[in-house]
C-alpha cells in the first residue's frame, strides 16, 4: 500500500501521467499482447487495474483528479485514497491519505515546498480557449506546444523532451511533474495508416508513447526516487452499441486503466 502522506513529508518527487481517452480494453490488450514493454516492465504484477473514472472527458475528470478523487476500483471496498481535500471534522482519513488544507492538490503541494508544472497535451491544456486555461491555471508553470497535441504523429516524444528539461531544471526540489499524454487521443487513425480512430489505431498509439513514457521514466527514476501515477481520465466509444466519443456513461468511457508505483 502506498502511503502518499509519508512521501510528500519526506519531499518525494511525484509524476502524474493521464493517457488521455485510453480505454481499459485496448490497455489491457496492448498489455497481454507484449505491445508495450515497458508498461510490461513497470507496472505491479497483474498489469493495470481496471477502474471507474469520475469524469467522462477530459476537463471534469482532471478537475476530480486535482481536487483529490483518482479513479476508483469497481467494487464497494475501496482502498485509502492517495490524497484528499481536508474533510468535514466528522469524516475520518485514513493516515496513508495526504490531506491538503487548499482548494486543490496543487495549491497544497505548494504548503509543502512542491513546484507544480503541466506538460499538456490535448487542448484542454491548450490556452487557446478560455477552457484551454482553466486547468493549467491551477499550476505554477504550464506547457503547450501544437507539436504536443495528438494530429502530430510524434507528439509523445516533443512532450517527453519537454517534461525531461523540466525536471532538470528542478532537480533540487520536490516537484509535481503532470504529463497529459495526447497520442491516445483522436485522432490516432494515422498509426495505422487509416483516416478513422479505431480500438486498433488507439492501440498503436498507445504502443508509440510506450517507448517514449519508458525513456521519461527511465531518465526520471535514475537520478532519484518518484511516485508515479498513471491512468486514463475517461474512455472513448468507436461505435459501440452505435455510440461515438465521450461525455457518456458508456462502459467504454468509464472503465480506465490505472496504476500506482514508486521506483
Amino acid at each position: 500500500m502506498i502511503s502518499a502522506a509519508e512521501i510528500i513529508r519526506a519531499g518525494t518527487s511525484i509524476l502524474f501521467v493521464t493517457l488521455d481517452s485510453l480505454r481499459y480494453d485496448v490497455a489491457r490488450t496492448a498489455y497481454d499482447d507484449g505491445l508495450t514493454p515497458y508498461m510490461e516492465s513497470l507496472l505491479p504484477e497483474g498489469g493495470w487495474e481496471r477502474r471507474h473514472t469520475p469524469g467522462s472527458f477530459t476537463l471534469p475528470a482532471h478537475m476530480a483528479f486535482f481536487s483529490g478523487f483518482l479513479p476508483k476500483l469497481p467494487q464497494p471496498e475501496q482502498p485509502p485514497r492517495l490524497w484528499e481535500c481536508r474533510p468535514p471534522a466528522f469524516k475520518a482519513v485514513a493516515e496513508e491519505t495526504f490531506v491538503f488544507e487548499a482548494p486543490n492538490l496543487l495549491r497544497g503541494l505548494a504548503g509543502h515546498g512542491y513546484r507544480s508544472v503541466c506538460v499538456g497535451g490535448v487542448t484542454y491544456f491548450s490556452r487557446e480557449t478560455p477552457l484551454g486555461s482553466v486547468l493549467p491555471d491551477l499550476f505554477d508553470e504550464d506547457h503547450w506546444r501544437p507539436e504536443f497535441c495528438s494530429p502530430e504523429m510524434d507528439s509523445t516524444r516533443h512532450q517527453v523532451d519537454g517534461a525531461l528539461e523540466v525536471a532538470e531544471r528542478y532537480e533540487h526540489r520536490p516537484l509535481f511533474l503532470f504529463v497529459n499524454v495526447s497520442a491516445t487521443h483522436v485522432p490516432h487513425g494515422h498509426y495505422i495508416g487509416e483516416s478513422r480512430d479505431t480500438c486498433a489505431s488507439q492501440r498503436a498509439a498507445l504502443a508509440y508513447a510506450d517507448e517514449h513514457l519508458g525513456r521519461l521514466i527511465t531518465m526520471l527514476t535514475a537520478k532519484q526516487r518518484w511516485l508515479i501515477i498513471m491512468c486514463a481520465d475517461h474512455g472513448d466509444a468507436f461505435g459501440d452499441d452505435g455510440f461515438q466519443g465521450r461525455g457518456i456513461a458508456h462502459p467504454v468511457v468509464m472503465n480506465v486503466p490505472y496504476a500506482a508505483m514508486v521506483r
